[in-house]
């Protein structure tokens, strides 16, 4: 499709799609800690408790870089 071939196509939709994600659900995270006034100390505990995974998704992309090289 323009040019592009299937294989292409699916690691822009990883690459973007999945970064896109990641930013909304740092907002939904945002948007939930100021709904219930969590003050700094609670927002920082629940970017540290929900957003780990994202950590962890996005390290394992950073860590499957470096070994394949």
């Amino acid at each position: 499709m323009f040019g592009y071939t299937e294989e292409q196509i699916a690691q822009f939709g990883l690459t973007f799609g999945v970064g896109a994600f990641m930013l909304y659900m740092a907002f939904i995270i945002w948007q939930l800690a100021r709904e219930s006034k969590a003050g700094r100390f609670g927002t920082f505990v629940l970017f540290l408790a929900l957003g780990f995974g994202l950590v962890g998704f996005a390290a394992k992309s950073v860590i499957k870089f470096f070994i394949d090289g």
